[in-house]
């Protein structure tokens, strides 16, 4: 078997420097659970940014995988297959949505609400043909396209990387005001959103945020976007994180935990008035909707009903705060929690441009958890939503000794 040290040295050597991961590798997962090369057990709490909701490697999930895999993977659209009017139908009656368009990744969903909601807003509400704007919320993360990094603000991602998209307008986060307003702006055509910001640092909105602007997308005949790539199957609590506040969004668009961290699959959903403005040859993907993806995302779905993992994820994120939240009265070094269900974060008492995040999930790696920082002074928790009370409060003790004992080294 190859080594930490071995692996880690293939990639810098033969592979593109556009990560920059911590300094562990992983050959093996069950569970909550991976293990490195050499032996070493660790707690998963990032679970591949929320794709892994079912836990690594479900029996339930594999054993569908191989079954599909050994009678038929892919036959493109250019056939119907026996796995996806079944998907598509399990996807209604899951989600309560008339249509659902099928592709592979994150930004893939992205790209086709996108286009669908574009098309919708000529064909429906009449634009200025080729002057549709879609509305975005600064702070978001939306995937690497050219298209989607023309609308993010964040410089890393965007530098040299241009000439940009047009059709975008940004706008604050959490901010209704500045929602409405760009609401009465000639041509607009949607308003996409996460519902909770994951890669800028775990930000929740205000309670009735989603609601409110939800009814000003109405009010104005836009369609209102949810992008619950990584705040969907379970994660917050609930299938979707927009039912905490019972809002049905016109398009919905999922991926990640939709496969259970088994193979790539995601889905965009919404009412036939929307998505009949598709029609033959005017978008598609060959691994689009394929049997095998077909058949490991409704397996995948089910474990989350069967094992109620949404009903987990709200009684151990309750849990988790908690104990967070002791952790802001002890310690200097962590200033705030926040976080739904199991996607948390804790900010760390230093600037956004420190090495101290970073630092202390080095010392979590050392002490058996893996977690990993984003902007600089945050750091998310995610562990798989299949973890046990039990499991989690000896990750949090975990937690709480290490940043302990960094106060004593920083000291």
């Amino acid at each position: 078997m190859i080594s930490t040290t071995q692996a880690i040295k293939l990639e810098d050597q033969y592979g593109a420097h556009n990560y920059h991961p911590l300094p562990v590798v992983l050959s093996k997962g069950e569970g909550v659970y991976v293990w490195d090369p050499e032996g070493n057990k660790y707690y998963d709490f990032l679970s591949a940014y929320s794709a892994v909701n079912q836990g690594h490697c479900h029996p339930r999930i594999v054993n569908t995988l191989k079954e599909q895999a050994e009678k038929l993977t892919l036959v493109s659209r250019a056939f119907h297959s026996d796995q996806l009017g079944k998907y598509e139908e399990f996807m209604h009656r899951t989600f309560g949505y008339d249509k659902l368009l099928p592709m592979n990744t994150g930004a893939e969903g992205v790209e086709t609400a996108i286009k669908l909601c574009r098309k919708w807003s000529y064909e429906k509400k009449n634009l200025t043909p080729e002057k549709a704007t879609i509305i975005v919320a600064k702070g978001n993360f939306h995937g690497r396209t050219t298209s989607i990094i023309s609308f993010s603000n964040d410089p890393v991602a965007r530098k040299n990387f241009g000439p940009y998209t047009p059709g975008f307008v940004s706008i604050p986060y959490n901010d209704l005001d500045a929602l409405e307003k760009a609401l009465k702006e000639k041509d607009v055509a949607g308003f996409m959103v996460e519902p909770i910001q994951g890669e800028a640092g775990v930000v929740v909105p205000d309670e009735g945020y989603l609601k409110k602007a939800s009814e000003l997308c109405e009010k104005y005949d836009t369609l209102f976007i949810a992008d619950e790539i990584q705040t969907g199957i379970a994660r917050t609590g609930k299938m979707l994180c927009v039912d905490h506040e019972e809002v049905r969004p016109d398009i919905v668009i999922l991926g990640k935990a939709l496969s259970g961290g088994a193979y790539p699959v995601s889905a965009v959903m919404a009412d036939d008035d929307i998505m009949e403005c598709i029609r033959p040859g005017e978008h598609g993907s060959t691994y689009g909707g394929n049997p095998l993806a077909c058949a490991v995302a409704m397996e995948a779905l089910n474990v989350v009903k069967d094992e109620g993992l949404a009903e987990n994820a709200d009684r151990l994120g309750k849990i988790f705060r908690e104990e967070m939240n002791n952790l802001v009265d002890e310690s200097e070094l962590v200033k705030l929690v926040r976080g739904k269900g199991l996607l948390n974060a804790i900010v760390i008492n230093d600037a956004e441009d420190s090495e101290t995040a970073w630092n202390i999930c080095l010392k979590l790696k050392e002490n058996g958890l893996l977690a990993k920082p984003t902007h600089g002074n945050i750091i998310r928790f995610a562990p798989p939503l299949v973890m046990s009370e039990e499991q989690l409060r000896d990750c949090i003790s975990i937690i709480k000794d290490t940043i302990k004992e960094f106060e004593k080294v920083e000291a």
